[in-house]
């Protein structure tokens, strides 16, 4: 009975249809991964590469040229310096060739002798020493200089860029009148503004010395209103600009009326 069961049973099964071939190939396209065809992956690619940067135009951007102050004048070496070195050489051979630990010990007095005050000479100059501001000049403005700036505008540059001994700060006596210390309308002798650096450039084809001053108690109003007394003090043949630098910074244009055609 069993043996029939299993052959009904197998002719049941070989009566069953064959699955299509299209059933197959839908049934492995569901099981199969899908992959991405080639063409797709570069358009993705080409639409997640960044924009391409808008070509600069560098001529049109450049930075003017930048003239180094290069020339030598006595004006511009510290004098405190050359004091406390030749001074504190002499000293120091002195006492060496005093206590024959040097040769020389018929010389030790005359150095010391000299040795002494210049030592101490060095030493007030260096502390009395105001140095001299930076001071930025561009081509363009290096050309009009000689023939353009006042006297006036060629002498403050020479003043703020060179050592001064005895002054508490650049155009100490300008600012004082500018300012008025300690007289009414005027300012407290410790709000007074810092001259911080210099520069020569070009104003509307003019030249400039742009003076750049640090006032941290000061505010642009304050600069403003003295406006015509900086044009006042430094002229004549200039004229005054007042502005906005960086923070507690503030710039002072003095412009010459002078052009090149005079």
């Amino acid at each position: 009975m069993s043996v029939q069961c299993t052959a009904n049973s197998l002719r049941a099964l070989a009566a069953l249809p064959a699955p299509s071939s299209s059933r197959r190939l839908a049934r492995n396209a569901f099981l199969m991964p899908c992959r991405p065809s080639r063409t797709g992956a570069l358009v993705r690619a080409a639409d997640s590469s960044p924009p391409a940067a808008p070509a600069s135009s560098s001529g049109a951007t450049d930075d003017k040229a930048v003239i180094p102050d290069d020339e030598f004048t006595l004006a511009k070496v510290s004098f405190g310096v050359i004091g406390l070195g030749i001074g504190g050489s002499l000293l120091s051979y002195g006492f060496g060739a005093y206590f024959n630990l040097l040769p020389g010990s018929e010389w030790s007095a005359l150095m010391l002798t000299y040795g002494f005050p210049l030592t101490i000479i060095g030493m007030a100059l260096k502390y009395a020493e105001l140095k001299p501001v930076p001071c930025i000049t561009y081509s363009d403005a290096f050309a009009l200089r000689e023939k353009c700036a006042t006297p006036i505008l060629k002498q403050v540059r020479s003043d703020v860029t060179r050592y001064r001994y005895g002054d508490e700060q650049h155009l100490d006596e300008a600012l004082k009148r500018i300012f008025q210390y300690g007289l009414g309308g005027g300012i407290p002798r410790r709000s007074a503004p810092i001259l911080q650096k210099i520069q020569e450039v070009i104003d509307d084809g003019k030249y400039c010395l742009v003076l750049e001053f640090e006032a941290k108690s000061l505010e642009l109003s304050d600069f403003e209103k003295r406006q015509a007394k900086f044009t006042s003090f430094f002229g004549p043949g200039i004229k005054a600009k007042i502005g906005k630098g960086g923070d507690d910074l503030y710039e002072v244009r003095l412009i010459s009326e002078t052009t090149e055609e005079e």
